[in-house]
């Protein structure tokens, strides 16, 4: 008698296709009740892990695919988690998407991503196409770049999680970034070194996450002793033509600065490709620090020093404090906010000063090697 058409061998053992094979198949491989195979299938924490074990070897097995729209029937949920992000050229935003997404589904969630693309007209749309969906809560990682569609989706009854801040609303809860830490880090690092004479490119000054970052600039270099100049801190747009345009402007002061501070890392890409063009070497002229360690940092020439925020962490935190809203009985349903930290990453483009005491000893050091180099 031949197999029905639904069954096919797998490592030796007969595996049900994944057209027709239930929770009923699943079941009876694992030698649980169908009761058992719901929970887990459904994320409820509530079983033995190695119960669940033998549960999820079957439905490996079996090849059984979980039907999302009977599940989200059945528990009134989609198991579908909104992500907005503001631009997707910078590659943080990819970085961070990708983190959202990995983590996401490893806990039982889809993900839908869109992109504002810096276009305020673009919000409603977007928004309207999360609430078809019936997404069970949304990630603004917008950093302040939406106001509006912060406060309409705020109005929703749903989960939210903002970066930065928010609406003071029951569904709402914040992911609030230590911008001083890492900054105050970068600042003394660049002080330990002897800079005193130290810029500063900001953000679009529109953005609370720029905004920020300029202030804790400032007031780090305060507790210092130093002050920048109204010359020395320049707008930018956190993009690298920003950071070119805005390395143009600090180039045609009379006196320069030693070393340029960035809001982001796409901005300190743009200051070192405007300083390529010149006599101007970083680090031995002009040291350089960015912002958010994007992955393409550690490949610049030179490598990138920078301050770390964890693309990592922001998404698990967004994870955690959407499920926060969204499950029954979580552990921190009652928690609203959830601190982001940030560190200082030390690569090659920050040294000592120019012309001090430090730097002429490296540099002839160095003279003295690339000589021995070519004998």
């Amino acid at each position: 008698m031949s197999k029905p058409e639904n069954v096919a061998k797998k490592n030796g053992t007969e595996t049900r296709r994944p057209g027709n094979v239930g929770l009923r198949d699943v079941a009876l491989r694992a030698g649980v009740s169908i009761a058992t195979v719901s929970r887990v299938v459904n994320g409820i924490s509530t079983v033995n892990p190695r119960l669940a074990k033998r549960i999820a070897n079957a439905i490996e097995e079996t090849g059984y695919l979980p039907n999302t729209h009977a599940r989200s029937l059945v528990s009134g949920r989609s198991h579908l988690l909104g992500l907005i992000v503001s631009e997707i050229t910078n590659p943080f935003f990819p970085e961070l998407i990708n983190e959202f997404e990995s983590q996401a589904v490893a806990q039982g969630y889809e993900v839908l991503v869109a992109s504002t693309g810096l276009d305020p007209n673009r919000s409603e749309s977007l928004m309207r196409r999360m609430l078809q969906r019936s997404v069970d809560g949304i990630a603004v990682m917008t950093f302040g770049a939406e106001e509006k569609l912060a406060q309409i989706l705020a109005e929703r009854a749903f989960p939210l999680v903002f970066a930065d801040s928010g609406p003071d609303l029951p569904n709402v809860r914040i992911l609030k970034i230590d911008y001083e830490a890492g900054i105050r880090q970068a600042v003394q690092h660049l002080a330990a070194l002897g800079h005193r004479r130290i810029a500063f490119v900001s953000g679009p000054l529109n953005l609370r996450s720029a905004v920020g970052r300029r202030d804790s600039f400032v007031r780090s270099m305060s507790e210092l002793g130093l002050k920048a100049p109204t010359e020395h801190v320049v707008e930018g747009n956190h993009t690298m033509e920003g950071g070119i345009a805005a390395m143009e402007i600090l180039l045609g002061l009379a006196e320069l600065p030693t070393a340029v501070m960035c809001s982001n890392d796409m901005t300190a890409i743009g200051v070192l490709h405007a300083l390529h063009a010149t006599r101007q070497i970083v680090p031995g002229d002009i040291s350089v620090v960015g912002f958010d360690d994007v992955h393409l940092a550690r490949f610049m020439l030179p490598p990138l020093t920078t301050v770390r925020m964890s693309c990592g962490e922001l998404a698990a935190a967004a994870i955690e404090a959407l499920r926060a809203g969204i499950e029954d009985g979580h552990a921190k349903a009652g928690q609203k906010e959830w601190r982001i930290p940030t560190t200082m990453v030390i690569r090659q483009s920050t040294a000592f000063p120019r012309g001090s005491l430090p730097a002429q000893l490296a540099r002839a050091q160095s003279g003295i090697g690339i000589a021995e180099r070519l004998l």
